[in-house]
């Protein structure tokens, strides 16, 4: 009898034995539909055996194995294990969740064949000589059939861009045909003819380009340093084109789906549309299941996606890349909470590949492996086009209280909108205003699921809570005092915008956040006003700090400066300088001369005289100063124990034990007493959280390893955060 070891998404560490008379070895990976419960599941093969680990009589049989679809190879099989053990995460949940949603589904199994064509009895007895000698494509393309292979879409592509098109002629006349065919021969290697482009490289960029191309074949971990505007993406691209010119694949990876389009858009005017596939939650589930495949048939010699992607299975990946390495983003905070960035390093370790982190402002953590040796650091030091940009901070403190533009960011709008030229007034907070306030009794409105204040969006008409998605109508009196004198209070993009327009009523002006961009392609077809100089002003969030080329855009106004300069968060100040200076790097990216004016009531604060110089390894050389006195990572190692109820009694009774559990198990870490996050209620649940530290990342996980089991709670909702970064 043969058995199968089956992964599923359950959260239980455990896989489950199946019955598969058919199964052998080469099917560990395959995609299987079994019985679970009183339904069906699809699960990943991780094992076959002639025994069982439970008793025979409760095993039950596989509904089919899906054999015609790409198994998961050993390699993704391995990342998802290390993320398993090293995230304290269940397998099947991490596999599973790595994988196309259509995929997951019982009926899909036996929806998707792999494609291939062959000549019809009509094809092979066409005259070769019939298809006119300047036809190379049409002529190539019908040869490659005659040679009696399956043709399959990594051999149509490897022809030229317009092969496919060729193809469906071909089809559509009834000399070729569409046949499902068998997904476990290897896909041909194509040596891809790359679009020759007459891009001049600066000095450094052709030693970075070298240095990478150098370290093709063998695992080595680079830091790109490169201040906004050094043309990171160019050396990027320079390096895919050494890959995919050897058969190669690479794997771009962006932190957010707002960046993926334009570079996409780059990347395939490079390389070719046929060539290159995104891959981001943004995706219908046809569209990221068709593009999937592509990658793990090796038909696409290139990927660009957010986090997610980072599992896509890749058969000939040489190259990664991680875009922005620093990002936020590129943390999964929910579920399995994995980094896709540290992902990133572990696989191409496991391959024996290149891993490129770009970034102007690296991590602290990235910074301190390049200082200590362990990565390689490639400085950017010098713009490919235009200047840097002035910077100048402007003191807020002798404003009035409704002077909300200073002075002299005033008269630097009114100078680019009379040059012609384009600017951006940057506040990181969407909405009206962040809430509404009773001017009589001080009354503001709160949000009644969330410890949180309700933010008043005057468009809509609404107050909504940004962390539970909650909705309202304004109240006609205050609910406190019934007064009639309710006001907004403080300042979003919507209310920025609306001041803009009265002070500037000649000047058109585009606002740019989440509110905005909601529709489908709404956040392209705004680029493309700022591009064709339909916009004047535009006034945005952090969704227009980075990865975007305006070349005229030479002015940058920031607008609520210190709001994440004063935080409880050790981090805060980090992320505060990487975003300024990112929002800073809009501007002069042409031949435009840019200025960068920077609002604030703390002018005297150090990190914006590191700004002022755009000095980032002075200020990383500070931070990492500071953390190490401070015993914050890099410098030690954390996890963090997240719970939640509807009771904030139970949420903290079930912490109080869980630190009596883990004081009990020794000495190795450090427990931290219980504590509310910074919105203690969301949802209409209590949530409380708990921070373990080690100086020793070994010893983090041996404590983990032994406290975990003992945590199984029907109380609260629990789970275990490792390296986070948001409290």
């Amino acid at each position: 009898m043969t058995f199968v070891q089956v992964a599923l998404d359950v959260p239980l560490g455990i896989c489950f034995d199946y019955r598969a008379a058919d199964a052998t070895p080469d099917d560990i990976g395959r995609l299987v539909v079994v019985p679970f419960g009183r339904g069906y599941r699809v699960g990943v093969i991780t094992g076959v055996s002639d025994a069982a680990s439970v008793a025979e009589a409760r095993i039950r049989s596989v509904l089919r194995i899906a054999r015609h679809l790409p198994h998961i190879p050993a390699e993704i099989r391995d990342l998802a294990d290390f993320c398993s053990r090293y995230y304290h995460h269940p397998l099947g949940e991490v596999l599973l969740n790595a994988l196309p949603t259509a995929l997951r589904r019982t009926d899909a199994t036996a929806l998707v064949p792999a494609r291939a064509w062959r000549l019809t009895a009509t094809g092979a007895a066409l005259d070769p000589s019939s298809i006119p000698a300047r036809a190379t494509i049409q002529r190539a393309l019908f040869e490659r059939l005659r040679s009696g292979d399956l043709v399959r879409p990594a051999d149509v592509t490897a022809i030229g861009p317009s092969a496919s098109r060729v193809l469906r002629v071909f089809v559509h006349s009834g000399w070729a045909e569409e046949i499902s065919a068998p997904d476990d021969a290897t896909p041909q290697v194509h040596a891809l003819q790359v679009s020759q482009h007459s891009h001049k490289l600066t000095d450094e960029q052709a030693v970075a380009v070298a240095a990478i191309t150098e370290s093709m074949g063998g695992y080595a971990p680079i830091l790109l340093a490169g201040v906004t505007g050094s043309g990171k993406t160019e050396v990027y691209l320079q390096a895919i084109a050494a890959v995919v010119a050897h058969g190669g694949q690479a794997l771009l990876l962006v932190p957010e789906i707002n960046l993926t389009p334009q570079l996409y858009s780059r990347v395939t005017d490079r390389f070719g549309a046929d060539r290159v596939v995104s891959l981001h939650s943004g995706l219908a589930e046809g569209e990221r299941l068709e593009r999937w495949l592509r990658a793990a048939r090796g038909e696409a010699a290139i990927v660009v996606g957010t986090r997610l992607a980072i599992f896509t299975p890749m058969p000939r990946l040489a190259l990664v890349v991680v875009d922005e390495e620093h990002d936020t983003s590129y943390k999964q905070q929910e579920g399995h909470r994995y980094h896709a960035r540290d992902l990133a390093l572990v696989r191409a370790k496991s391959r024996g590949v290149p891993v490129v982190l770009g970034s102007a402002t690296p991590s602290l953590e990235t910074v301190r492996h390049a200082d200590d040796g362990r990565y390689r650091r490639l400085p950017l030091r010098v713009r490919a086009g235009g200047s840097v940009p002035r910077v100048r901070i402007l003191n807020t403190r002798p404003l009035g209280p409704n002077e909300w533009l200073h002075p002299a960011a005033a008269e630097a709008l009114s100078d680019s909108l009379a040059r012609g030229e384009q600017s951006l007034v940057f506040l990181n907070r969407r909405g009206y205003a962040p809430t509404l306030l009773c001017n009589h009794c001080g009354w503001v409105a709160p949000c009644h699921r969330c410890s949180a204040r309700l933010t008043w969006h005057q468009g809509a008409r609404k107050l909504r809570c940004h962390h539970c998605g909650h909705e309202a109508p304004p109240p006609r009196v205050c609910p406190s005092c019934g007064s009639q004198d309710l006001r907004p209070l403080g300042q979003g993009t919507e209310r920025l915008e609306e001041q803009l327009a009265v002070r500037f009523p000649t000047a058109r002006i585009a606002r740019v956040d989440r509110d905005t961009t909601r529709r489908k392609d709404a956040f392209d077809a705004l680029r493309d006003r700022v591009h064709a100089r339909e916009i004047d002003l535009l006034v945005g969030t952090q969704m227009l700090a980075k990865g975007h080329d305006f070349p005229r855009l030479t002015r940058v106004v920031v607008v609520g400066a210190d709001q994440g300069l004063f935080s409880p968060d050790y981090r805060a100040e980090e992320r505060l300088f990487a975003l300024l200076l990112q929002v800073a790097g809009r501007a002069g990216r042409a031949d435009l001369p840019g200025e960068v004016l920077i609002q604030t009531g703390a002018p005297d604060h150090p990190l914006f005289a590191a700004l002022v110089a755009q000095d980032f390894d002075r200020f990383a050389r500070d931070q990492l100063v500071q953390r190490r006195a401070a015993g914050f990572p890099p410098f030690v190692h954390q996890a963090l124990l997240r719970a939640e109820a509807g009771e904030e009694s139970a949420v903290f009774a079930y912490l109080d034990e869980a630190v009596a559990a883990g004081r009990a198990l020794g000495d190795d870490v450090t427990l931290f007493d219980p504590v509310p996050p910074l919105i203690g209620k969301v949802a209409g649940r209590w949530r409380g959280q708990l921070l373990v530290q080690s100086d020793a990342r070994a010893a983090l996980h041996r404590f983990l390893d032994a406290w975990l089991p003992q945590l199984a709670s029907n109380r609260v909702r629990w789970s275990i955060d490792v390296d986070p970064l948001d409290f």
